[in-house]
């Protein structure tokens, strides 16, 4: 009686193994599953990719708009450098026409002092 005992403690006692129980799905509900997704995903892939005559013309049309900010860049940057280098004159022009205006003040202090100078001898 012993042994029958201990075959009922291990197979329902608290040191039983725990079992889960699931509901297990037949294998054609499975792949029928499956081909549908597979389907789904097939007929979405071709419905975004079908209009293929309206991707060339797209593609064409932002080579265009690409070309033409292209050559937008290039006038722009050709106009920045001319801007830079008139810069760059009237800096120097500049630098110029204030030493100029430096030395005609101390040109014109110079002959200031020399007529205070004669104003007093008289």
């Amino acid at each position: 009686m012993k042994p029958v005992r201990r075959r009922i403690r291990r197979h329902f006692g608290l040191t039983a193994k725990q079992v889960a129980v699931r509901s297990q799905r037949p294998w054609y509900f499975q792949w029928g599953v499956a081909g549908l997704f597979v389907a789904a995903g097939y007929f979405i892939a071709y419905w975004q990719f079908s209009d293929s005559e309206n991707l060339g013309e797209k593609l064409k049309q932002t080579t265009l708009e690409n070309q033409s900010l292209q050559t937008k860049i290039i006038q722009v940057e050709r106009q920045l450098q001319v801007e830079q280098a008139a810069q760059k004159n009237l800096d120097k022009d500049l630098n110029l026409v204030q030493d100029e205006n430096i030395k005609i003040k101390e040109d014109l202090l110079f002959y200031k002092n020399m007529l205070g100078n004669k104003k007093q001898f008289k």
